[in-house]
């Protein structure tokens, strides 16, 4: 009589420790149901008052009012609302047929999926006003990416004020003086530019007094030679003895462009600069946020000189010509072949930043920071447009790319436009500012961009 009485005792204990084993079920869907639409919450978002509803719901009640504040009690949030995502994970096992059908029905309605757009975008641009975000930024490695920002921002800086002050002005270049007013530095300083390779040469054309002045003949017993009056069968014999034809043909090409110019043509990127300035600004931002439209303003009004250097460097002719200097490379700038015409074409199509990488990479020897700076920033920008097209595959906005197309050309060519018109108003100093912080600057911001981007799909919630 006393171990049945005992095992009754055990079991009241177990049902004492398991109310809801014993009892039944005790959660209803009702518990779970948002105060906007009365159905089962889906991605429940919490605000400060305590009161939770579902993101969408709440997403279209913030696009309806512009109101920061709770639908139910109006107490205004502070920050930017986040999902609950214990209570998420609670409601999904528990209702899970529900929850499932719910999502299917939030992605197949546009309203509801473009309300959520616009919400997360409000909120990822009020996250960095957002005192109680900063904590959490930090925690998740915004300490140490500060520190990299900083760093590169300083080499930057160093970079810009390095090209201000070691290099000449740029008025007293070679490609604002003309050639029969250089001295014999002058044209040994037109020569190394050619090339690594043009230093071979320096002492001869320094002992000939190789210079373009028409009244500086003879200095003692020395004959100076006029650089405009050299031959190409002056070059391959003594004094000068160069025996390299390809040596020989680029200072003979070069030679016949000085005359045709009058003044020493371009050949780096600080020499282009201070010839074209309005050009230079408006293909370093055409290539940064157009490069497409860049790419096709330099074949319609710039074939010659900018076009087809530009391609024969991305997409040589000859696979042998890896180790060549890129001057020797551009010697003969003949019409692209119909291999060079598609490699190209797939590439602007689907890769036009690594266009720029590759005719940056080229330049490594002439610019060795800058061109660095570019290929890295065309990583970025690349990036940066997979994000682009990823969101509007995911989001199923196809049909609205020739709209987007449109638009986007619509507004370069307005501020190409503007820029235009204004361009002689606007000050050397602003014109050299706005170079030099697209050319070193735009990097580093870019970085932020694509780490935001990356934050923004582990955050994000369809």
């Amino acid at each position: 009589m006393e171990e049945p009485q005992k095992n009754d005792l055990s079991m009241r204990g177990q049902e004492e420790d398991h109310p809801v084993r014993s009892s039944g079920p005790q959660i209803s869907v009702s518990e779970f149901s948002c105060h906007c639409c009365y159905d089962t919450l889906v991605n429940p978002t919490t605000l400060n008052c305590g009161h939770s509803f579902c993101r969408h719901c709440l997403a279209l009640w913030w696009m309806s009012s512009k109101k920061t504040e709770c639908p139910e009690c109006r107490e205004k949030w502070e920050g930017f609302p986040k999902v609950n995502i214990l209570l998420r994970d609670a409601i999904e096992k528990l209702f899970p047929d529900a929850i499932k059908m719910r999502v299917e029905d939030i992605q197949q309605n546009n309203d509801v999926v473009q309300s959520l757009a616009a919400f997360q975008k409000y909120g990822n641009d009020q996250n960095p006003l957002a005192p109680s975000t900063g904590r959490v930024n930090q925690q998740r490695g915004g300490g140490f990416f500060s520190g990299v920002l900083t760093a590169l921002t300083g080499v930057a800086v160093i970079l810009l004020v390095y090209h201000w002050r070691s290099r000449e002005s740029e008025h007293g270049l070679l490609v604002h003086k003309a050639v029969d007013k250089w001295t014999t530095e002058e044209v040994v300083l037109w020569l190394e530019q050619l090339g690594p390779w043009a230093s071979l040469y320096r002492d001869r054309f320094l002992s000939e007094r190789v210079n373009g002045r028409a009244g500086d003949r003879t200095q003692g017993l020395a004959l100076a030679r006029l650089l405009l009056t050299l031959t190409e069968e002056e070059f391959s014999r003594a004094p000068y003895t160069i025996e390299n034809s390809s040596h020989r043909r680029v200072i003979l090409m070069e030679l016949e462009r000085v005359r045709a110019l009058g003044v020493k043509p371009p050949q780096n990127l600080w020499e282009y600069k201070a010839v074209n300035p309005g050009r230079s600004l408006f293909l370093l931002y055409a290539l940064k946020s157009s490069p497409r439209l860049g790419l096709l303003y330099l074949y319609l009004f710039d074939y010659t000189d900018s076009f087809l250097p530009f391609i024969h460097t991305i997409c040589p002719l000859q696979e042998d010509s890896f180790g060549e200097d890129i001057f020797t490379k551009l010697l003969d700038l003949r019409e692209p072949t119909w291999k060079q015409w598609r490699e190209f074409l797939i590439k602007y199509s689907f890769l036009p930043y690594q266009l720029i990488a590759e005719f940056a990479w080229d330049w490594l020897e002439v610019h060795y920071w800058t061109s660095r700076f570019l290929i890295v920033n065309a990583m970025l920008l690349s990036v940066l447009e997979l994000f682009s097209f990823w969101r509007i595959w995911s989001r199923s906005e196809l049909k609205t790319v020739p709209q987007r197309m449109w638009s986007h050309f619509w507004k370069v060519s307005t501020q190409g436009l503007f820029m235009a018109m204004f361009w002689p108003l606007i000050p050397q100093f602003v014109c050299n500012c706005l170079f030099y912080w697209a050319l070193y600057f735009n990097p580093i911001i870019n970085i932020d961009l694509v780490v935001k981007e990356i934050r923004r799909l582990e955050t994000q919630v369809f």
